[in-house]
């Protein structure tokens, strides 16, 4: 059937496709690896311009990272179009984001293990880890305007992004004690002074775990991130987290200070500050930075045959005391500083929080600025107890799946398949996960009316937060349906965010999300699919039809001419009068090859260019170059009026029909200006493709030397 990608493929120059069997060709890079591969692991690496373009790949909780030799050749929306993927970010000094969704670890995996990427990255050229390649690519130069700002929350991003799906688990196990102390089935588990019975201490410690010790995951993270030895930076943090840390503030003659949470002993003469670091995310971020640089100085200082020894010891020997006795500190007292900051205009009105959050957060996420946010979550919990910016985080976050839940209704009334499978698959991420960038990144940023209705869902849950005085939450969690049971005041936070869902869901439905131009792409693509269905209903019929007649045929004419009825399943006429070339003599490689599809090159004598048969027009390009068309015998056509004409814009040339319309043989499709075209610098020659030869036994040429409309261009032949 016609893929949904034609509109793609004809919008552009097209210098990359690959034949994708039973369909229109899909966008894909020169490398042919994996030209004939249906996974959609390999249709990614080839949308990203072959494994040869690739310098380095990690991925976070829904998306791949790519960092690339040359992004600018990447087509967003032909990435888009692979089954699997939500949406495509571009990012400056060429990386790109490609949004997959839960399933992202699946597809990462399946990518590392093409051939194609185990051969690019076997040499030593592409040895060590993704880490390495990119910040080998980071120091050839400036990446763009805001660079270092981009750095920056791409440091912050690595060093939690592993740890996501621990603490999501952990949230989960949060969110289960506070359920079950808010059903009466044990006391306040996170009180002070309660003891619980020794089954449920255990359930308590499976949280804990991954909070108390949060500080060495950030530490290995934010070391590797910087490039430094992840393990040395795992090794430095780990001390001040020891137990014998700890007693040291508990020695005779030590003094209690920060409010009884921390003391000062002296140590050779010198005040260290003891505290407890578990929970801390700013200290170990604040030696991971002061680490990286030592590395660096270090490995510029000495003799690379000693560097295995004498770097790991001197970063330990420098970094301990140093992190001990000034960056420890400093980051508990900055931290703290700026959560009290953050406490007081809570105090003064939870109303600031409550609005400002949930508006600001549907911008803060795609410039990553959401992340600093949750080091101060973080560290709230860790020195308040508590925790006041998860509670409107919730109201932007269901306000941000009640519109894919719109989107996802319309997408079923309008039987829009793609967006039907992207929007399942974000919503279920949002509200089972507490995961917005599916949705983000799959739906709202590539359609611009969802943004304004998804935002009114974000005022009304932030303004009936903030009247009720607020929501605190004790715990770090991820804000969806299974963590409500975490918040303090569960009927003030579930009614707020089920105002922000529906708010948004219902603004969504009622006013649509597409312009009037995607709502014709989407009505065209679906008359396709229907066109499509009866085709494969008919098409035993059509081939049933030639193989009787050649048995018939061949009671009379012999085994010879039965079999040469029986193949013959469709003649294309020629589209325009003019002299035929064979496809191999197209002034295009990617024609020229078979690329897009099978077929010959007319070099046109008039100027009006016709429908060859009766069917339906698919894709009718407004700047008039290039034509898709479903014959009604199941042949899919390309006709592509001129090489590179795309680039006039539609200059020359006066469309006749529209996506969508039904045509009969003669109906006139363009007409050109021959003058125009020859002009600027372009070639008439127009191929006439059958881009769905997988599904026939053949395709041949039918005429050689001058041909007018209608005349047999070419044969398809059964299977």
């Amino acid at each position: 059937m016609i893929r949904e990608d034609l509109q793609d493929l004809l919008s552009r120059p097209l210098r990359f496709a690959r034949v994708v069997p039973g369909g229109i060709p899909r966008s894909t890079s020169t490398s042919r690896e994996n030209q004939v591969a249906s996974k959609p692991a390999a249709d990614i690496i080839e949308s990203m311009g072959g494994a040869a373009n690739i310098v380095g790949l990690t991925h976070c909780a829904t998306r791949l990272r790519f960092q690339l030799k040359d992004a600018s050749g990447i087509d967003q929306k032909a990435v888009e179009a692979i089954p699997v993927v939500l949406g495509g970010v571009a990012q400056t000094g060429d990386r790109y984001q490609v949004v997959i969704g839960g399933a992202v670890e699946t597809v990462y995996n399946d990518i590392m293990a093409l051939p194609a990427l185990k051969k690019m990255h076997s040499g030593d050229s592409h040895s060590g880890d993704a880490a390495d390649i990119k910040a080998a690519e980071r120091a050839k130069g400036p990446r763009g305007k805001f660079a270092g700002l981009d750095t920056f929350f791409e440091i912050l991003s690595d060093s939690f992004r592993p740890i996501l799906g621990a603490l999501l688990g952990a949230s989960l196990f949060i969110t289960f004690m506070a359920l079950m102390a808010t059903l009466g089935v044990i006391p306040a588990w996170n009180a002070p002074g309660v003891t619980l019975d020794p089954s449920w201490q255990f359930v308590n410690l499976m949280w804990q775990g991954v909070f108390v010790f949060l500080p060495l995951m950030v530490a290995y993270n934010a070391s590797k991130r910087l490039g430094a030895d992840p393990w040395v930076g795992f090794a430095i943090m780990a001390v001040v987290m020891l137990p014998g840390f700890t007693a040291l503030g508990q020695t005779d003659g030590a003094e209690t200070v920060f409010g009884g949470k921390a003391s000062v002993v002296q140590i050779f003469g010198l005040p260290l500050t003891v505290t407890d670091y578990s929970s801390q995310v700013f200290p170990p971020l604040l030696m991971a930075v002061v680490l990286g640089l030592l590395t660096k100085y270090l490995k510029k200082i000495i003799p690379s045959s000693v560097q295995l020894i004498f770097v790991p010891f001197l970063s330990m020997l420098i970094m301990i005391p140093l992190t001990a006795f000034l960056i420890g500190p400093m980051g508990v007292y900055g931290g703290a500083a700026l959560g009290n900051f953050l406490k007081s205009i809570n105090d003064f009105s939870p109303f600031i929080f409550a609005v400002v959050i949930p508006l600001a957060y549907p911008f803060m996420v795609p410039l990553g600025l959401h992340w600093p946010l949750n080091a101060i979550m973080l560290l709230n919990i860790q020195s308040l107890g508590f925790d006041f910016i998860q509670g409107p985080m919730g109201a932007w976050n269901f306000a941000c799946f009640g519109a894919t839940a719109g989107v996802l209704f319309l997408s079923i009334r309008e039987k829009d398949r793609q967006m039907k499978q992207t929007a399942t698959g974000a919503l279920a991420a949002g509200l089972l996960g507490g995961i917005s960038e599916p949705s983000l990144y799959g739906i709202h940023l590539r359609f611009k009316r969802i943004y304004p209705r998804m935002l009114v869902g974000c005022l009304v849950g932030g303004v009936i937060i903030g009247l009720g005085g607020g929501v605190k939450t004790s715990a770090f969690v991820f804000t969806s349906l299974l963590t409500i049971p975490a918040f303090d005041n569960i009927p003030l936070y579930a009614g707020a965010v089920a105002a922000a869902f529906f708010t948004a869901m219902i603004l969504v439905i009622l006013s649509g999300y597409q312009t009037p131009e995607q709502k014709a792409e989407v009505a065209a693509q679906v008359a396709a699919d229907e066109a499509a269905a009866s085709e494969k209903a008919a098409d035993s019929a059509h081939v049933a039809a030639p193989v009787a007649a050649a048995a018939m045929a061949g009671a009379g004419a012999g085994a010879g001419t039965a079999t040469a009825v029986a193949t013959v399943l469709a003649t294309v006429g020629s589209p325009v009068a003019g002299i035929v070339i064979p496809l191999s003599d197209v002034p295009d490689p990617v024609f020229s090859k078979g690329i897009v599809g099978l077929g010959v090159g007319v070099d046109p004598t008039e100027d009006t260019v016709y429908a060859p048969g009766a069917g339906k027009v698919v894709v009718a390009q407004a700047t008039g170059h290039a034509f898709g068309l479903l014959l009604d015998n199941g042949v899919e056509l390309l006709i592509h009026v001129g090489i590179d004409t795309v680039n006039l814009a539609g200059k020359g040339f006066t469309v006749k029909v529209a996506a969508g319309d039904r045509v009969e043989a003669g109906t006139p499709l363009v007409t050109f200006d021959r003058k125009v075209i020859e002009e600027a610098g372009y070639s008439l020659v127009t191929p006439v493709l059958v881009t769905n030869p997988k599904k026939f036994g053949s395709v041949d040429q039918a005429a050689f030397g001058q041909v007018s409309v209608g005349s047999p261009l070419i044969t398809v032949a059964a299977k």
